[in-house]
């Protein structure tokens, strides 16, 4: 972590950690649950616990001690999202891939010239992976070093596009650099197939296979992807057509309006 980060960005940091440690294999928390996780002191993570519940975002049990999330954390920023995600599909899109593959399953966006992984859910399987805390959602790698981010450049116009990989490479040590003319063509066929398979990247030796997802802001796409360790029972064409009627039917399983709504809707 930079010596230069000023305490404002550690707390804003911190407060994310906190509430992206709770997931379906950690619905609670307890002081030395975050204090062991991101092995932060436990008095200043008592009193962030304490700050978060006295905002609404946790409930602390009086009895247990532990901490859980509101649905006021659940709900910020939601009225601003697409479709997809303001009304739970994404959630569902998730639970299903997971029930049906077993796999790790990742929601990456785009942020500057990196790809970052938005949520995360784990598979059965732990992923090998130089980063201490394994995949976790913030986590970010650069567009060009994931299919997922090449997935992702693929959505841009070809003139921004070639421009962010020309950054990228300038910026990029030099064993980290590219062919600009492979990379073009590689980013070209990611928008061509719809579909990206290929290195995971964030520290591990881990693959996935990404497609986009619908109706997203043309600035702000999304790509969910499936991530797994390279092996023989791996077959990513197969994994290619779960993931697209999972997409499929999670567009098809859009909510309609009731006939209450829409009458109100008409008096109007």
């Amino acid at each position: 972590m930079a010596a230069t980060e000023s305490n404002k960005a550690k707390i804003a940091r911190r407060v994310v950690e906190v509430l992206e440690f709770f997931d379906e294999d950690h619905p609670n928390a307890t002081v030395m649950d975050i204090v062991r996780r991101y092995n932060r002191p436990q008095s200043s993570t008592s009193e962030l616990l304490s700050s978060l519940v006295g905002l609404g975002l946790l409930y602390k049990d009086p009895v247990t001690r532990s901490f859980a999330p509101t649905p006021r954390a659940a709900l910020l920023g939601c009225s601003v999202q697409s479709g997809v995600v303001r009304d739970g599909r994404l959630a569902g899109l998730i639970d299903r891939l997971s029930a049906q593959t077993g796999l790790g399953i990742a929601v990456i966006g785009m942020v500057g010239t990196t790809a970052q992984i938005f949520s995360w859910r784990p598979g059965k399987y732990q992923l090998r992976t130089s980063q201490t805390e394994g995949f976790s959602g913030g986590q970010h790698e650069v567009l060009t070093e994931t299919a997922a981010g090449q997935l992702l450049l693929s959505t841009l116009p070809q003139a921004r596009r070639d421009g962010l990989l020309r950054r990228i490479n300038a910026e990029a040590p030099a064993e980290r650099k590219f062919a600009f003319g492979e990379m073009v063509a590689r980013v070209q066929g990611c928008s061509d197939q719809g579909f990206a398979t290929g290195v995971a990247g964030f520290g591990s030796i881990a693959d996935v296979t990404s497609m986009l997802l619908p109706d997203q802001p043309a600035s702000q796409p999304l790509a969910i992807a499936l991530v797994y360790e390279p092996s023989e029972q791996i077959d990513a064409v197969a994994l290619q057509q779960t993931l697209a009627d999972a997409i499929e039917r999670c567009v098809a399983d859009k909510p309609q309006q009731s006939a209450s709504v829409e009458r109100i809707a008409g008096a109007a």
